[in-house]
């Protein structure tokens, strides 16, 4: 009895996740950096050292996402590319649409704080990020 109870209050909470509001995505704006990835096969890969992060820079539910390279004097190097994307509210929450000129591709938003947050693709791999800390080096 104890055990149905047990697994009954787990069930209860991890239902109970917090919606993404409207209000919440600009919290997408800044750096990136993958902490982890979650492979379908239940395989965790982490990420303890990074050398590029992602820029991504959101507003009225569009945006783009750019990979920039820190540098040791806390600028960045980038290119010119960038994958735009919108996000569109669902039931379950928000979904990213990407469009390039080689692909498409959605991510399901699944979790957002002001310091992490991950997505799901198609392939049911899911990416955890956590807010970019970089490193200045300069005396």
């Amino acid at each position: 009895m104890k055990r149905i109870l047990f697994f009954g209050i787990i069930l209860i909470l991890s239902s109970c996740k917090e919606k993404v509001s409207p209000e919440d995505l600009t919290l997408l704006n800044g750096y990136w950096e993958i902490e982890q990835v979650n492979l379908p096969n239940g395989e965790t890969k982490a990420y303890s050292v990074n050398t590029t992060v992602d820029y991504i820079q959101i507003k009225d539910l569009s945006g783009f996402r750019k990979k920039v390279y820190p540098q040791l004097d806390g600028t960045y190097d980038t290119s010119n590319d960038s994958e735009h994307f919108e996000l569109t509210e669902k039931p379950e929450g928000y979904e990213f649409h990407y469009k390039t000129e080689l692909s498409e591709w959605t991510e399901k938003l699944n979790s957002l704080q002001a310091d992490s947050f991950s997505v799901t693709n198609i392939d049911n791999i899911t990416y955890t990020y956590k807010r970019f800390q970089p490193i200045n080096v300069q005396k």
